[in-house]
């Protein structure tokens, strides 16, 4: 059995965005030389997400609008009691929570085993500072 650990950092300059990791995620398997197993893919902070879907403009603005009404972004303390804390970022632990912390993935024959229009995506809810995401590759 074959292992491999990687660390992406991202610093993300707008607040809330979605940037597609797929490339550099496939770049990993490929050096793992793993054949078939599985990648795990987390994103290391609790304002941070990591999910697969479509590499659709339209779709991923919807999301930023739908995640800005569930959990609208507010600085102040009256809204969200973690921001009594002295933070302003308690909207972005709520739509972290709504997107996902990780997602696993199976690679076959050295690749990663997506169905159509799947692609991997690091999401930022509270952006401006450099964050990690964990890449993990274990199989043959």
């Amino acid at each position: 059995m074959k292992s491999t650990t990687e660390y992406l950092t991202f610093n993300i300059p707008a607040r809330m965005d979605f940037l597609n990791i797929t490339g550099q995620v496939e770049q990993i398997v490929a050096k793992s030389g793993v054949k078939e197993g599985l990648c795990l893919v987390n994103a290391m902070h609790i304002t941070a997400s990591v999910f697969i879907n479509d590499d659709e403009r339209g779709l991923h603005e919807d999301y930023k609008r739908w995640l800005e009404q569930l959990a609208p972004f507010d600085a102040s303390p009256e809204r969200y009691h973690h921001n009594r804390t002295g933070e302003d970022n308690a909207d972005a632990h709520h739509k972290r929570q709504i997107m996902g912390r990780e997602v696993v993935c199976a690679i076959t024959k050295g690749k990663l085993d997506f169905g159509p229009w799947e692609q991997i995506f690091y999401g930022e809810f509270d952006g401006r500072r450099a964050k990690r995401v964990l890449v993990k590759i274990i199989g043959d």
